[in-house]
């Protein structure tokens, strides 16, 4: 039996692009990809030529042949991943069991604006947003219940913005008011208190370079104050360092700032860690917190070296204006939402639409 290699290659060459088109253009398992599987496979028998070999010299049985084959093949292969030698009902299962899918579902980021008015009520356990007629929701059903007016408006503000479609990405303080409320990872004041913390041993503010020097003298400029002042302000001792460790923060230093973490609420917290995450910084945090720095300030401090680098190379308008804008707007809400959070004040008039 002889076997044509440059057919072979064409068919396998075929079969990488279809599992392309799958997992990176149809998204794996969707109804366009599995009702159009036939097509595809025709349409790239007919668009891939055998390697070394024309297409009118291949043999005419032989991609849809072997095309079939690699896709019983692919299928046999999956399963076999699952496979367990000692398992006695291996066998079963692996002819029973359907394919899992390769990545999970995304749910979409944007959503036709299905409301036409936004407004506040206030119920037994804090302030509602109304849209419409109906009461917003968490994503696990809960009524969506914030603890203080000026947060529902700032909220109902958000929603009130939409135009003709829904962008849940620019909307930071109702995702805030959602984890706050869901608490999908079932987190404990502690714990968020110590992940907040931890940022400490990987602060951006914290680790120095040792070359070029232009870029020595600015990080010490810039940073060297806002340390000093947390230093002073807590009465701990942070550093800096240009080892590849970070500096050797003390155990008193992080006990300290539990503890002045501790006096905030659990809202309030996930604001805290949010704003943390963003800047990469617990130092720039507090200097927030405390009203220290602005947020433009602790933005640019927090990209001091990518500041650093446009001003040196020059500036990539639809990547890193974009990029500054998006974190100051994080930063932003997320300092917002713990001020917020952290204070019981109640608007007594209130408009929402002029």
């Amino acid at each position: 039996m002889l076997i044509d290699w440059g057919c072979a290659q064409g068919c396998a060459a075929a079969t990488a692009r279809r599992r392309c088109h799958e997992e990176h253009g149809g998204g794996h398992g969707s109804l366009r990809a599995l009702g159009r599987r036939r097509e595809v496979s025709v349409q790239l028998e007919r668009a891939v030529p055998c390697a070394g070999v024309s297409h009118r010299a291949r043999p005419p049985g032989c991609p849809g042949a072997m095309w079939r084959s690699c896709l019983r093949l692919r299928g046999r292969g999956r399963r076999l991943l699952n496979w367990s030698p000692g398992d006695p009902t291996a066998s079963a299962r692996l002819a029973l069991a359907p394919q899992a899918p390769a990545r999970a579902y995304a749910p979409p980021t944007e959503r036709k604006r299905f409301y036409q008015n936004v407004s506040i009520t206030q119920g037994e356990g804090g302030f509602e947003i109304n849209l419409d007629h109906r009461k917003l929701k968490t994503p696990q059903a809960k009524l969506f219940t914030v603890p203080s007016e000026a947060l529902a408006i700032a909220v109902a503000t958000e929603w009130d913005s939409q135009h003709d479609t829904i962008k849940f990405y620019t909307m930071h303080l109702t995702t805030l008011c959602n984890t706050s409320l869901d608490n999908p990872t079932q987190r404990s004041k502690d714990q968020v208190i110590r992940a907040a913390v931890k940022f400490l041993d990987t602060d951006t503010v914290c680790y120095r370079v040792e070359e070029p020097e232009t870029l020595v003298e600015l990080q010490k400029n810039e940073w060297d104050p806002i340390i000093e002042w947390a230093e002073k302000r807590y009465g701990v001792e942070i550093g800096s360092s240009t080892s590849i460790m970070g500096p050797s923060i003390p155990d008193k230093t992080r006990e300290v700032l539990v503890s002045h973490l501790a006096s905030y609420n659990m809202w309030a917290l996930q604001g805290i860690e949010f704003v943390v995450a963003q800047l990469k910084s617990m130092v720039l945090t507090l200097g927030l917190m405390d009203l220290r720095l602005t947020v433009e300030q602790a933005v640019l401090l927090s990209r001091l070296e990518e500041e650093y680098q446009i001003q040196k190379w020059g500036n990539i308008e639809w990547a890193h204006d974009y990029e500054l804008q998006e974190l100051r707007a994080r930063t932003a809400a997320g300092t917002l939402f713990v001020h917020l959070c952290s204070e019981n004040t109640t608007v007594k008039h209130k408009l929402l639409q002029e």
